[in-house]
């Protein structure tokens, strides 16, 4: 019975979050996913960073970090940063554009999921950070393996 209700829990899951993201593309007015909203979060916080460590940390292909830094530095959000001494070595970076665009993201992200959280009683949501808790605890003791 527990593989069971833990198959549901995956699959329940896997279609919130699918749904979310849905929801973020369709109504954030600066047409750029999720993934790139997570590339300015990790610029924003951490800095300028070459793009093979920032593929590493989302958790892309160098591939696909090229195509969205392409698109991020097209739009104005993220610039690249040239190493005159030793020009293979270039950084991505936020601009000011960025860090609006990324603000209006995070704003938007916790109305809609304030909307979504509404569905639950207070009690219901302390349980489920406890629960969100755990399982933060269990992915960063499998991650240290």
């Amino acid at each position: 019975m527990k593989n069971k209700n833990i198959f549901q829990l995956i699959h329940a899951t896997e279609i919130i979050n699918n749904s979310n993201i849905v929801y973020f593309m369709k109504r954030f007015p600066h047409k750029i996913g999720v993934t790139p909203v997570l590339v300015l979060a990790e610029l924003k916080n951490s800095g300028a960073q070459k793009q093979t460590v920032l593929a590493d940390k989302i958790g892309c292909t160098p591939g696909a970090m090229t195509n969205i830094s392409n698109k991020l530095v097209k739009a104005g959000y993220a610039v690249r940063k040239y190493n005159d001494d030793d020009r293979r070595h270039v950084l991505l970076d936020i601009t000011e554009e960025g860090l609006m665009v990324f603000k209006e993201a995070q704003e938007f992200g916790r109305e809609f999921q304030t909307e979504l959280f509404d569905a639950l009683t207070d009690e219901e949501i302390e349980q489920y950070v406890n629960i969100q808790d755990k399982l933060l605890t269990a992915a960063i003791k499998r991650n240290e393996k």
